[in-house]
């Protein structure tokens, strides 16, 4: 919700221009709306909330790697390199470890949903041909699909900023144009995540 608001703010006021706002008002939204959303008697059997949350995490990721794909033909080249980040200007081994292991764990984030894969497969009792025979196939396509897309994401959005990529491609204002495609992605992460806390 920050990143939307900075993005607007940098639409008008120009990007040198630092947006310096607290995160707590928006902490504080996001957790009454969660309140108010786990009074809704049986939220997580609502059978729509997983193709909702699917849908937002495709649309945002799909305009970070379209951003990604766009901005790397604009420069007519890929602009990071085949070790990562450059040692020497302004960055230490030290600090490129650091970021490495910053990376692995940003990717083991995004593998959060295995805590709980685990219990759903444990409750899944049923004659052959079992549930979970279908939900092992399943995760293996969903998992498969996941990585090869963030991957995407994330090698384009390398290739495209290089040294100076943040962490984040949308949040952390890689790509600052087209701002209005930036607030779609940041709202859809934003609806990922309302139901998604819900859920797990």
């Amino acid at each position: 919700m920050k990143a939307i608001r900075r993005a607007g703010y940098f639409h008008t006021h120009g990007h040198a221009d630092p947006c310096k706002s607290s995160s707590t008002p928006y902490m504080i939204l996001f957790g009454v709306v969660q309140i108010l959303f786990s009074q809704i008697p049986d939220f997580d059997q609502i059978w729509w909330l997983s193709i909702v949350a699917a849908v937002m995490s495709f649309t945002c990721s799909s305009i970070g790697l379209s951003l990604g794909i766009a901005q790397t033909i604009s420069n007519g080249r890929f602009m990071g390199s085949l070790t990562g980040i450059s040692i020497g200007a302004g960055v230490t081994s030290t600090q490129k470890i650091w970021h490495t292991l910053q990376a692995f764990g940003d990717i083991a984030f995004a593998y959060s949903f295995c805590n709980i894969l685990i219990e759903i497969q444990d409750t899944i009792k049923a004659p052959p041909p079992s549930e979970s025979k279908v939900m092992q196939k399943a995760t293996r396509l969903g998992v498969a699909t996941r990585t090869i897309f963030y991957m995407l994401c994330g090698c384009m959005g390398y290739a495209a900023l290089g040294d100076n990529a943040p962490d984040n491609l949308l949040t952390g204002f890689g790509f600052f144009e087209p701002f209005w495609l930036i607030d779609i992605a940041n709202i859809a992460i934003v609806m990922h995540l309302v139901g998604d806390y819900q859920v797990f």
